[in-house]
């Protein structure tokens, strides 16, 4: 029993909504597509570092673009960045670097929190985690550039009100959720 197998005898059951745990080759990316386009509702995970990234590589995978971009309703891209430990957070100025990172994502310099170290958090400044988040939703503008094989998905994408995972991670270490420099590391590799 295979993988892909496993994927063509769940589409033979009736159901309305299903989940594909992740969509590793071309045989499963076809099953996938295909199940969709018969009007059922089917999530999966797909290893990718954006949301536009799950375009590009399931058209890598074989799929064809106009059969992706027909059964497609969303995308959406995560990342696990460390959460702030509420009781030593410390709120500073963001530096010159920092405004430079923020400039680049159309936000000014301001106010935001750092990991300081205390007893409740054994001195790392950060207590769990908590999730960034990238959702593009794919309307008929997104369809036809997929369908039509654009290659500045990114600019569509952002057109689409897609806000990106560092925007997200900003808006959230703003809040004191999390730091900059833990949005940096995750999104960027530590940029």
């Amino acid at each position: 029993m295979t993988f892909a197998r496993g994927v063509r005898s769940l589409m033979r059951q009736d159901f309305d909504v299903g989940m594909v745990g992740e969509i590793r080759d071309e045989e499963t990316a076809e099953i996938a597509v295909r199940a969709a386009m018969t009007g059922r509702l089917l999530f999966s995970t797909l290893h990718t570092g954006s949301a536009t990234g799950a375009i590009y590589r399931m058209i890598d995978m074989g799929v064809k673009p106009y059969l992706f971009a027909a059964s497609l309703l969303g995308i959406m891209a995560q990342r696990l960045v460390r959460r702030l430990c509420p009781e030593c957070r410390e709120e500073y100025d963001a530096d010159e670097e920092e405004s430079r990172f923020l400039a680049v994502h159309g936000y000014e310099k301001r106010r935001f929190f750092r990991a300081r170290g205390c007893k409740a958090c054994l001195g790392s400044g950060y207590q769990g985690r908590m999730a960034i988040h990238e959702l593009l939703p794919v309307d008929v503008s997104v369809q036809r550039a997929i369908a039509q094989g654009s290659e500045d998905m990114d600019a569509l994408a952002k057109q689409a009100g897609m806000v990106s995972l560092a925007e997200d991670g900003i808006r959230k270490a703003a809040a004191g959720h999390t730091s900059l420099a833990e949005v940096r590391r995750v999104v960027y590799g530590g940029l």
